[in-house]
């Protein structure tokens, strides 16, 4: 989907997944390290996680953020919120109450 939007101008690492300890998935098993390694070439400005918005997500956004942020990396996170043409009166209290909350100056 980020290719397809053509509204990032850098390079991608594709994590194999989402932390989710009651299913047995560390941070070994979605490559982690890798990332971690690739972040830290000296090159690297910032990361930015872009994960579902699921509590799996969520768990693997918050980690890696972290180790990242330990080796003094900027980290970001894609937004939530409203859809694109979307109707206020058609999306959940959850996505309203995070698109408010995210909310920016115009």
């Amino acid at each position: 989907m980020m290719e397809q939007a053509q509204c990032f101008d850098g390079m991608y690492f594709v994590l194999m997944g989402a932390l989710s300890p009651l299913d047995g998935i560390g941070p070994r098993d979605i490559h982690l390290e890798r990332l971690l390694h690739r972040a830290n070439d000296g090159v690297v400005e910032e990361v930015v996680l872009a994960t579902n918005f699921t509590v799996e997500g969520e768990a693997t956004a918050h980690y890696a953020g972290e180790l990242l942020r330990a080796k003094g990396i900027k980290v970001t996170r894609i937004a939530r919120g409203l859809p694109v043409g979307g109707e206020l009166e058609h999306v959940d209290s959850g996505t309203i109450a995070q698109a408010v909350m995210e909310r920016r100056s115009v």
